[in-house]
């Protein structure tokens, strides 16, 4: 099993794995492989709202996002006495929920055990090139391509000699020559040996080939007497190093930005047990302003009756009707941006009924409505405290395009997100969304633009959504920034 092919994948579990390898910085193959190593030991990895597999709701995703995902690395000790350090590096690298697979030279055996290494990793030791146990299926090559990184810890002036000029003549460098992942290496030895001019020409020729370096530090040596620059950096510097490698930071585009989202139908209430209402599963709204806390925004999520949990890091506020709803947003401003998601109910009864309405021989009793409060409107019209961004949702069962434009320019927002609603599409209720980006085309004197995107699951919506949202927001204040000074 060395390698594995994939077939036959419907379309939507290959847009999954694609997302999700991606995010983790590895191939499908790869990807793939991990899953079904956590699904044999019973865990799951943790999701973010870039890569939530179609069906999943976005309750889950969130708690899952809490979690750090598993990164894997291959620890390559060389021979020295700074191999003592690498326990301890083991033991930082699993504290970040790294999972370590160690390989021993044959010189850090003399400083180290198997035995030590392997309790520290639970996982098994390599030392041998020619191992029959793991020879079966081209183990250096496994060792050398499972992971997301090889680490040499401590690198030795032999191992470096050796990875420069291409040897392979030992499990080790091996590994180093069959590989096609990052190295990360942190070299000690004696200062002499470290400024020797051999050391010096191979640390420059394996910069050039890609090779990253930690260190050395500077300070005293084992050796009596003897100081300067060849000290191993200490298991923290290099832990610390290794997972910026495997974990770049997340770009959070919207940091410093406040955004104000309503997801989810209102219920008007006609008697304590009836109410009128719109079909809303409040899924895309969640999805949106779970993607926005992803992209570095602090968000307010302004949310009618749904049965989905609180996104991860959102501040939720739970509302019944289209007067609570838009006293709730009113509370929430100022924002910097406002996405209105919500299906609100336009008209409720204008006299609740104190008690349950009974059925009575002269019929049905007569319902007097009157109309909610236009909340994209509103806001959209603000003097003071309007955002700079207001977007709105259009969901229309005909006439989509049109009915989408006319709206933008009745309701006086920036943009509409408009989708067919029809019953054959299964967009109420579903977790798939066809929609359309309609906006001014601010370099065509107003122009209406309209932005057609591809059927996607409801949490990718949202990631395109704010990925424009992103785009808008930098290209303004690059815009700003170059206005000339009063």
């Amino acid at each position: 099993m060395a390698s594995l092919t994939i077939r036959k994948l419907d379309e939507h579990v290959k847009t999954y794995l694609r997302l999700r390898s991606a995010k983790n910085h590895r191939s499908v193959e790869e990807e793939v492989r991990v899953i079904l190593r956590e699904l044999i030991e019973g865990r799951e990895e943790p999701l973010t709202p870039f890569a939530v597999p179609p069906g999943a709701s976005p309750a889950a995703a969130s708690t899952r996002t809490s979690a750090v995902p598993e990164a894997s690395v291959t620890l390559i000790i060389g021979g020295g006495i700074a191999a003592f350090k690498s326990l301890d590096l083991i033991r930082r690298l699993k504290e970040r929920r790294i999972e370590v697979r160690c390989v021993l030279t044959k010189a850090a055996e003399q400083f180290v055990t198997p035995l030590s290494v392997s309790a520290l990793s639970h996982e098994r030791v390599y030392t041998d090139l020619f191992d029959p146990q793991s020879e079966f299926d081209a183990g250096h090559i496994r060792l050398a391509r499972d992971c997301d990184l090889i680490v040499v810890a401590p690198a030795t002036a032999d191992l470096m000699a050796k990875m420069a000029n291409g040897h392979a003549d030992d499990l080790a460098s091996a590994i180093l020559l069959a590989t096609n992942r990052k190295i990360l290496i942190a070299p000690a030895m004696n200062p002499l040996m470290w400024n020797n001019p051999a050391t010096r020409r191979n640390v420059a020729q394996l910069q050039r080939d890609g090779v990253l370096l930690i260190g050395p530090n500077s300070g005293e040596m084992a050796e009596a007497g003897e100081a300067g620059i060849g000290r191993m950096s200490e298991a923290l510097e290099i832990a610390t190093a290794t997972e910026r490698l495997l974990r770049p930071p997340v770009p959070r585009p919207l940091a410093g930005k406040r955004v104000l989202i309503t997801a989810g139908p209102t219920h008007e209430p006609i008697d304590p047990v009836r109410y009128i209402a719109n079909r809303s599963s409040g899924k895309q709204g969640f999805a949106i302003a779970a993607a926005a806390q992803a992209a570095g925004a602090e968000v307010i999520l302004v949310s009618g009756p749904v049965d989905l949990g609180n996104p991860q890091g959102v501040t939720v506020k739970r509302v019944e009707s289209a007067r609570q709803m838009l006293e709730q947003v009113q509370a929430a401003l100022p924002a910097d941006i406002a996405i209105f998601a919500a299906a609100v109910a336009d008209w409720r009864v204008a006299n609740e009924g104190e008690q349950k309405l009974k059925k009575t021989s002269a019929g049905m009793p007569p319902l007097q409505l009157v109309e909610n409060p236009d909340i994209l409107a509103t806001i959209s019209r603000l003097a003071d405290k309007r955002p700079p961004l207001v977007i709105g949702f259009a969901a229309e069962t005909e006439h989509l395009i049109d009915n989408a434009k006319t709206k933008l320019a009745r309701k006086g927002c920036d943009w509409i997100v408009a989708n067919d609603v029809s019953p054959s599409t299964g967009v109420m209720g579903g977790d798939r969304n066809t929609v359309h980006l309609i906006s001014k085309n601010a370099e065509n004197n107003g122009e209406i633009k309209v932005d057609s995107w591809p059927v996607m699951t409801k949490e990718q919506v949202a990631i395109e959504l704010v990925a424009h949202i992103a785009k808008s927001v930098t290209d303004k204040s690059v815009d700003k920034s170059l206005e000339p000074a009063s």
